[in-house]
This record gives C-alpha cells, structure tokens and sequence, in this order.
C-alpha cells in the first residue's frame, strides 16, 4: 500500500507531524512559498485583469524535484500548510506544481500540532478555498503595484534604494506625525496642593488632593496661585463630607491574539515583534519535551481572534478549581469580544494541554521560549479566572471654599491575579485610610504645593506601534514584525531608548508622499483597503474591482507626481570633524544603529566615523574621554576614545560620581530583571566587591516553582 504525503512548510512542524502520523505517511516541509512574482520584473499584466506572473523560486528547483517525486510515488496527497490566507496561497502553489487539481480534496488544517488534532485533520480533506486564496494574491499584487510603481520614484527623486509600501509608508507617517506633535508641543506649568491630615482625636494620618475650588476644578498655573490658595488652606476648618464604600471588579485581560502577544512581550520581556514570532513560531511547530515526545505547546500563532475552543476551558476550569479552588472560576466560562474587522479564523493563542506547565517543560525550553510560553500559559489560565476584587474608600473633605478627596484600595480577593498579573494592576498599589464618618472633623497637618509641567505625548515603543496599527485596522499583525524591521533598515526611523525617531529621509519621504499620494499613506484609506481584502476572501467583490480601483486612480497620480516632482535635496548636517583622508568637512548620516559621520565625497572617498557621545568621565587606564560606542548590532557599551591604542570597555553606564576609596568614577550596573546598583568602575577596587555583594544579597527572589509532589497533591502554585 502506498504511503499518503503530507506537505508542510517546515522541517521542524514536519519532524513533529510525522512522529503522530505514523509509518503510513511521509511528511516533507516546502521551506515555505516555492512560487512568487519575480523580483527582476513587475510580474502583473494590468491588461488582463491583474493577472499574476509566477515563476520558481530561484534555488528551490531540487526540492520542488524532490516533492514531485514524492508526489508520484504516493497514494494520495495533503496539503497541510498554515490555516490562513498565506498558508492557502502555498497549497495552491503546491496543488500547482505537483499537478493536484483545484476540486481535490487535498488540503488539511489543524489548530494546534498535537496528536489528536493532526489525526482528525487528515480525516476531513477539503478542497482548496480559492476566495482565500484570491485575497492573499490581491493583497500580494497590491503590495507589488505599490513597491514597483512607487520605490523608482522615490529613488530618481529622492535616493536610491528606498522603498514605499501600503502599510509601511503610513507607520512611517504615524512616527513623523508623532514627532512634529512632540516639536509642536507647548509646557504648560499647572501646580497640585496636597493636603496631610489627621482624624481627630487620634487617627491616622493620609493624603487627600485638592479637586475643587468654588465647586469647580482648579487650575492653578504659578507658584503665587498656589501660594494663595495654600495660605487660604492653612486657615480652613476640615470636615468630612462624605464617605463611599465600595466593591470595585477587575476583570481579566482576554487571551493573547498575535499583537496583543507581541506588546506584551515588548513591555514585560523587551522583545521585539520579530523576537516574539520566532519564538512564538518554535512553540507552535514543536518542541521535543522530555519525557513526552515531540509536541506543539501552543495553538496556531497567528490569529486576530480570542475565541477558545469549549474543551480548553473545561480543561482550563478544571485546572484552575483544582490548584486555586473553586472560588477563583467565574460561574460561566467568559467569553471575550473579538474586534469588528477580525477575521475570527483560528482560536485565541493558548496552550495545547495545560498539564504542560512552565514547570514540566522548562528543561526542554531555552531561556526565552520559556518565558515566552510562561506568559501565554499564565495569560490563558489567567483569562478564564474569576475577577480580582478591591474594596475602594473615597473620602469628600470640605475646607471652605475648597473641595478635597482621598481615595484608597485594598485587593479583597486576588482572583486572576493569583496567576498573572498585568500592568494595570502592578501599577495600583494599596493605599489604607483609616477609618473616618460623615462631618468628622480632620486636622491638617501639612500642605504640599507642587511645581508639575504638561509632557508631549510619548514617542512609539514597537509595543505601542503594534497597538496602534491594530486599533486603525492597518495591515494584518503577522506583517508588523517585518515592517518594524523594514523602515529602520530603510533609514527612515532610528530606535533610540526603544522609541522610533524619524530620520530627515523619514520626513523627506512623507511629506512627498502625503502631498503627491495621500491615499497611500492615508490612515483610514488603508484601513478601508483591509475591509475590502476581507471582502474577496467571504466573496463578497471579486479580486478584479478592488485592484483596478486601486489600479487605475494610482497610476494617473504617479504620472502626474512624476512630472511635478523636481529633484528633492535631502537636508545635510555638516560636522567640525574633517575628513582625515580628503580635509573636506564629514558629515551626519543616518544608520541602522543611529547617526554617524561620513565624507561627502563619497564615493572617491568612503571614510566614516562613529559619532562619539562624551559620557564627561576619564579613561582609568590612559585618562583620555570615555565615550558611549555601540557594537555592530547596534549595542551600546563605553570606552576609551583614545581606541584603539587604549582597550579600556565596559557594559556598565559610566557617572560622575567617584569611589571614596580609590577615586575611580562609579558605574550602573543593570541586572536581567530591570534593576541596578551603583558602584565603582574600578574592578581592583575593594569597595566595587562590597557593593556587589550587597546587590547580590538583595537580588529580587526567583519566583517559587511547585514540586511534583506538590503539582500531584494539587497544591496552589507558590
């Protein structure tokens, strides 16, 4: 009996699939698309309804050789890529190429890569869905439309080797538009006068804000205004209001989607977007987990949808009533809304079986995979728990004219977050009042007046990029890494501190694009086109339409932006620095990794430099300035400027400070999760060894991990 082939796209989904399969199948991977566009030509036939030219990815001849071989010799063939419009798009590819016909049942889809789920899968083939199929082409000839007709502009108008995108280009626009708000913005100075009392005869002392004056908000913007009113406030008589007691509930976050996934990595584990999918990717393909086997610990990676299947939280509800108790279970299993636009294909992102806990599997995971899985596994169990309950105390005070409030919270009942906690909650701290009734009497201790100034709205994190791309309905959150990746690379935004600045190519780029092509780098028109890619794959318009309606505006734009497009000089800052090679005067270049310096004579002259930042303390080997350096990727460390004839290095963040003991200046030494200590930079020096004891001896305690005594006894996690 011949064997049934089964086609994924990777080695290592393969290597897993094929250990449930069994002797009766033969799994190969197709190292993903095996068929594209061609990268020399545009590779669109306008003429004939946008018609697609696909040619061989070029080095991929052997394997598709390979998989045709394969595809001969067996009994019947599966298509098992991943279950979303890309992974369709591959098996039409793959139907294609070995010659399977468009009404076979050949293709499979499975959530999660676990025995049970690959079994079923191979027992209900379907055909391919070709609506699916037509949307991932249309947004793929968009894209080439787009970057074909559009990149050469840029490059005979602006530089070559620049590009533009649909999505891309309005991420850009956000980081710029950002920007010139941050440039624009105007401090304000405002004050705040906190009052301390005291409940007479003998209570506890608290803090309570001012919040009214005149039975109006207060808006005291000087020094002498809040010098007024706390002269006033020094003379009033305090008297309780009113008191209101009440129960406040938090619920859980729901369970991760891909960007939900990809802003919390950032926030608590400093992961870039890419980081995250890859590791995200490796759980989900497989993981060989001691004592188990091969195994997928976590559901399919990309999903815009937090749906959970009714056996996850039957599984969920069991665990949680056995190792939490069964106050910590909602009365009904929540169900958590899904955003209007989402395509609500797949599950949430949850783990395969929760008896694979963070603890059973962490001899199997690297560092990062397991606080990668940790987090979706506490974030899934986390979601299907009972809310945390606070009691909250808000306290009315009159002091004549004057209003003030104290409020106070005490976590009552954890619920959720006995497992995991989010920043919502880490940020809420308890706050005691003591215990005060209506028309009390209060004395004032002391006023705290305080100088405060308006803050420009944040720079974007990737965290807070992914958020807002998701909020706006911009591209789809599988593509955000690569996007994050591209328009660094590009050189139009740099990330400094983890927050994107642009680049003058940035504004260059934008402010062209926003007076020749709004549409392009418009927020809701791009959004628009989503709702519209959506559409073709529920058959609703057909692949033709939504393409000439991009097609046929854009390109009578592009010809007309040619023409009234002069040459754009790019903004140049010249340095003090001379070329040691030619004497012309280097100049500011924008890289990857930041700014840098490099001879305008470029290309007869290639000279570059880094930019070196003062940190204002001496080398302690050849007193020359120590200065921040940065390694190839992009790493900031310190050293001697005086390099390379002095190696003086060091990770840790030079000060002004010196050592009592031997003179030396002090360092910041960061640890792994978050914190640091002071102490000197000298490695000789006795105190630096005492202070890094004291550091050590601090060190925050590693969270308790259950033994498997304790996991069988069903105890509560530490």
């Amino acid at each position: 009996m011949s064997k049934a082939l089964v086609v994924v796209e990777s080695p290592a989904k393969a290597k897993t699939i094929e250990k449930f399969l069994g002797k009766n199948y033969t799994v190969r991977a197709s190292m993903g698309h095996l068929r594209d566009l061609p990268k020399s030509q545009f590779g669109v036939d306008i003429e004939h309804d946008f018609a697609p030219k696909y040619i061989n990815i070029r080095g991929k001849g052997d394997l598709i050789k390979n998989l045709k071989d394969e595809a001969k010799k067996a009994g019947v063939v599966y298509l098992a890529t991943d279950p979303d419009r890309e992974g369709e798009a591959i098996a039409w590819h793959l139907a294609h190429l070995l010659g399977i016909g468009e009404d076979k049942a050949c293709r499979i889809e499975f959530n999660e890569i676990t025995k049970p789920a690959i079994q079923k899968a191979v027992k209900h083939p379907r055909p391919i869905d070709l609506s699916r199929v037509d949307a991932q082409q249309a947004r793929r000839i968009l894209d080439r439309i787009v970057g074909y007709k559009l990149s050469p502009l840029l490059w005979r108008k602006v530089r070559k080797g620049l590009s533009a995108g649909r999505v891309q280009s309005v991420a850009v626009r956000l980081i710029c538009d950002r920007e010139r708000e941050i440039q624009a913005f105007v401090s304000e100075e405002y004050w705040t006068v906190t009052a301390k009392l005291r409940a007479k005869p003998k209570g506890g002392l608290f803090d309570a804000e001012l919040v009214a004056v005149d039975g109006k908000k207060p808006e005291i913007g000087s020094e002498a205004e809040a010098g007024k009113i706390t002269g006033e406030l020094e003379k009033a008589d305090y008297r309780v209001r009113e008191v209101k007691k009440r129960e406040r509930r938090r619920n859980p976050s729901p369970p991760f989607i891909t960007s939900s996934l990809q802003q919390d990595a950032s926030r608590r584990l400093g992961f870039t977007a890419r980081k995250t999918m890859l590791l995200a990717q490796q759980l989900y393909e497989g993981i060989d987990v001691a004592g188990v086997g091969p195994v997928g610990l976590v559901t399919y990676i990309r999903t815009d949808s937090t749906r959970v299947a009714t056996s996850a939280q039957e599984e969920a509800r069991s665990y949680v009533a056995a190792r939490h108790g069964s106050e910590y279970l909602p009365e009904r299993p929540p169900v958590y809304s899904t955003k209007k636009n989402a395509q609500d294909a797949h599950e949430a992102i949850r783990p395969t079986s929760l008896e694979l806990t963070p603890d059973a599997v962490q001899r199997s995971l690297s560092r990062d995979q397991l606080r990668l899985y940790t987090l979706i596994w506490e974030r899934f169990v986390a979601s299907q728990m009972a809310p945390a309950v606070y009691d909250t105390l808000t306290v009315e005070i009159a002091a004549g004219r004057f209003g003030l409030r104290a409020t106070g919270s005490v976590l009552k009942f954890p619920g959720y977050l006995a497992v995991y906690g989010d920043s919502r909650e880490e940020a809420e701290k308890d706050a005691l009042l003591p215990e005060v009734a209506e028309g009390q009497e209060l004395k004032l201790q002391k006023l705290l007046p305080k100088q405060h100034f308006t803050e420009p709205p944040p720079r974007y994190t990737e965290a807070s990029l992914v958020k807002v791309l998701e909020e706006k309905g911009i591209g789809r959150p599988s593509t955000y890494a690569p996007i994050i990746e591209t328009i660094q690379e590009r050189g139009y935004v740099l990330k400094a501190e983890k927050k994107f600045q642009p680049t003058d190519l940035g504004f260059v780029v934008v402010d062209l694009l926003k007076e020749h092509f709004p549409d392009i780098v418009d927020v809701d028109f791009t959004a628009d086109m989503e709702d519209r890619l959506d559409g073709i794959a529920d058959e609703k318009v057909s692949r033709a339409k939504v393409l000439k309606d991009f097609y046929d505006p854009f390109a009578a734009t592009l010809t007309s932006a040619d023409e009234k497009i002069g040459n754009v000089e790019l903004p140049v800052e010249v340095s003090d620095v001379p070329c040691p090679n030619c004497g012309r005067m280097l100049v500011v270049k924008h890289g990857r990794f930041g700014n840098f310096l490099a001879c305008p004579g470029f290309p007869e002259c290639r000279t570059t430099k880094p930019i070196l930042k003062d940190t204002g303390v001496k080398c302690p080997l050849c007193e020359g300035a120590v200065v921040e350096r940065r390694t190839k990727r992009g790493k900031v460390f310190f050293g001697c400027a005086n390099y390379p004839e002095c190696q003086f290095t060091t990770w840790d963040t030079p000060l002004k400070e010196t050592c009592e003991t031997c003179g030396s200046f002090k360092v910041r030494h960061n640890f792994r999760q978050g914190r640091f200590t002071v102490m000197c930079g000298n490695a000789n020096c006795p105190t630096r060894a005492k202070e890094a004891e004291a550091a050590a001896a601090t060190k925050r305690p590693a969270k308790p991990r259950r033994t498997s005594a304790k996991r069988k006894a069903g105890g509560k996690r530490g």
